[in-house]
């Protein structure tokens, strides 16, 4: 009898992957938390970058580290905090079921499902503020070993962010089917309001 060949396997894995995400409907949930914690990344790195501007800090190493490490922490918080919140609600819902079936669910697909909408939801959580924060800082990390203007680095560094929003709104707007380019702009307002605030207040001191 022939062994199942490696792509076989393959496939039969993404195919399970793919039944899980039909059965939770973890793609819309995912997705929620991919774009909310997207941009709660990039407009921290745009804080960050706009708030070491402001300050007079030149070195590029500074930036990065800080964003890093504030990236880092996002990360390890919307993991774990999704985790959580995710796992307290699908065991919730699987006794729930339980209940009403009057039978014991914990080693079906459902279970095998839920364990896999647990997982998936957090590191989408935690990987998509991090991931934002670290694409933010792009020309920071050009600028690594000097030699850029520190202001060169950071007017890339404004517009790089705004552009994540921006495709952030698009990528709403094709979900919702709107006009895309128009939701693009409404998300880059955030990015814009931001950064003239903190303009206002570092004029007024």
């Amino acid at each position: 009898m022939a062994k199942p060949t490696k792509k076989g396997k393959k496939e039969s894995f993404f195919a399970k992957i793919k039944k899980y995400a039909e059965i939770t409907e973890v793609g819309e949930i995912a997705r929620r938390y991919f774009v909310m914690n997207a941009f709660d990344g990039a407009l921290t790195t745009l804080g960050i970058i706009i708030g070491f501007f402001l300050a007079g800090v030149e070195n590029a190493q500074v930036v990065v580290i800080t964003t890093l490490a504030t990236a880092l922490a996002m990360g390890i918080s919307g993991i774990w905090g999704a985790y959580l919140a995710e796992r307290a609600e699908r065991i919730r819902e699987l006794k729930k079921l339980e209940r009403h079936m009057m039978t014991d669910l914990s080693h079906t697909i459902m279970a095998k499902a839920s364990k896999f909408a647990i997982i998936f939801s957090a590191l989408i959580d935690g990987l998509s503020p991090a991931l934002a924060a670290v694409i933010g800082i792009i020309p920071y990390f050009i600028g690594w070993s000097g030699g850029i203007d520190y202001r060169v680095l950071f007017y890339w560094a404004v517009a790089l962010n705004l552009v994540i929003l921006f495709v952030l709104g698009v990528f709403l707007g094709k979900v919702s089917e709107e006009n895309f380019i128009l939701m693009g702009l409404k998300v880059v307002l955030a990015g814009v309001i931001i950064t003239l605030l903190l303009f206002l207040f570092n004029l007024g001191h």
